[in-house]
């Protein structure tokens, strides 16, 4: 599959100041999330976390999704680094205990995947929630999120996306603040973070050896 071919798959138009442009004219924040180890908490805790959750769950008045990502990981930097501390050594016992450790990892995860996982809240909104059905005097109709002809929308102004990104960090704070309560933490992903998220999802192989691509200056805002 071609650039162009992978581009109009996508249902993303631009991806400006953190935020995700649609070729629908919604847009997207993405929240990434931290994790607990919830086996390991009291039963008392574990109920709390419960509570917590569904209390944040019922508090919101807005859609939202909820990703979890599972990807290899690539340990090929952390045996590089070893190798580069074992040429480093002076002595010559812990040259050969670095030299052993570091087989022993690479050893171990020989055969057997070692996975991790990575938690995202994706974060909507759109112009109609601002504007109302249909914006008098422009080309805007919520119909046309729903013709699938997503070459007629017209670029977003941008008078239109300061007013939809303001209320779309509005919404992502308040998340943040109530997972906060349920012990987790939740930052937004910036462009160049997304850029590389995006990527890696229609790329895993490279992304699993550690490749990503160059990323133009204008674009790390």
């Amino acid at each position: 599959m071609t650039e162009n071919a992978t581009q109009a798959f996508l249902e993303i138009q631009d991806i400006r100041e953190g935020v995700l442009i649609l070729k629908n004219t919604g847009i997207r924040g993405i929240l990434m999330v931290s994790s607990i180890n919830f086996a390991l908490k009291s039963e008392e805790e574990q109920t709390a976390i419960i509570y917590a959750f569904q209390s944040f769950l019922n508090s919101l008045d807005f859609f939202c999704q909820i990703v979890v990502q599972s990807r290899n990981i690539n340990i090929t930097p952390y045996l590089d680094s070893l190798k580069d501390l074992e040429e480093r050594q002076t002595n010559d016992l812990l040259k050969k205990q670095t030299a052993s450790y570091r087989e022993f990892i690479k050893n171990m995860v020989v055969g057997d995947t070692v996975m991790t996982k990575n938690f995202y809240v994706v974060v909507p909104y759109s112009m109609t929630e601002i504007f109302g059905i249909k914006k008098a005097g422009s080309q805007f109709d919520v119909l046309k999120q729903f013709t699938g002809n997503a070459k007629e929308q017209k670029p977003m102004a941008d008078d239109e996306f300061e007013r939809c990104k303001t209320q779309l960090w509005q919404r992502m704070e308040y998340l943040a603040m109530g997972l906060r309560r349920c012990g987790l933490e939740a930052v937004p992903l910036t462009t160049p973070e997304l850029i590389e998220l995006f990527w890696s999802i229609h790329h895993p192989d490279q992304a699993e050896i550690g490749y990503y691509p160059e990323i133009l200056p204008e674009l790390l805002k």
